[in-house]
């Protein structure tokens, strides 16, 4: 027996502190930066921060699939969605001016609504950075912000749908929307066979977030994204 002592043996043996976070990036730190000097400033306080935090921490795509399911059943509703997307958000209950009563400048913008046809398929990015409805569709996927999401599909539009399980034929015409800090969109997919009779209720729960970004197609009996596996893509976005 050695007779070494509990405080000798721990300075025999090195140990490091775990940290308390993953590395920060760099966005990371001028967003603390930006939000501490805003708060200094007055421009809002920390209460408002942790409120505005906390109600899009809990937003997800069902306004959106309200709002298609209408369009689907009502004509009418379908036409002013197409006409004046904001004024028909009110209709189903989603309002852009939350939480803090006058939006805020990354979701408050133009919105717009694509409307597919057998024929058309929309899809939409933001090719230079993450711009997305989330009064609509909650937060972004993670996917949707990467660079070999946003670089390839304005380049391979069909290729990289392939890759998400989404197989057009040559006759559809694909359209990709570019999002911009003024101009926001959502598809307003084509409502599928074996739908008739269906109420709202039941469209709402086919209309997934992928179908409304334009990735997916609605599907009876299916009422979640898949979940798929990463692979290699073809024509990779590099040395971004």
């Amino acid at each position: 027996m050695s007779g070494m002592s509990n405080e000798e043996d721990e300075d025999a043996t090195p140990r490091h502190a775990a940290p308390m976070v993953e590395e920060v990036t760099d966005f990371e730190v001028l967003e603390i930066a930006l939000r501490e000097l805003a708060i200094e400033k007055g421009l809002f306080t920390a209460e408002d921060h942790r409120r505005y935090t906390e109600y899009f921490e809990q937003l997800g795509p069902a306004p959106g699939a309200r709002f298609v399911a209408k369009a689907w059943s009502d004509p009418d509703f379908k036409q002013l969605a197409l006409e004046d997307a904001i004024t028909a958000c009110h209709e189903v209950g989603i309002d852009w001016l939350k939480p803090t009563g006058f939006g805020t400048p990354s979701d408050f913008t133009a919105l717009h609504i694509l409307e597919d046809t057998p024929t058309l398929h929309h899809v939409i990015c933001c090719s230079l950075c993450s711009c997305y409805p989330r009064p609509l569709l909650g937060n972004s996927p993670e996917w949707y912000r990467t660079p070999n999401y946003r670089r390839r599909l304005v380049r391979w539009p069909r290729q990289v749908l392939a890759e998400f399980g989404l197989y057009l034929t040559e006759d559809v015409r694909i359209r990709v929307e570019d999002s911009n800090s003024k101009h926001r969109f959502m598809v307003l997919p084509v409502r599928p066979d074996g739908t008739q009779g269906w109420n709202e209720e039941q469209l709402t729960q086919i209309v997934t977030r992928d179908c409304l970004i334009g990735v997916a197609l609605p599907k009876p009996g299916r009422t979640a994204d898949v979940d798929r596996p990463v692979h290699a893509a073809v024509h990779p976005a590099q040395n971004y």
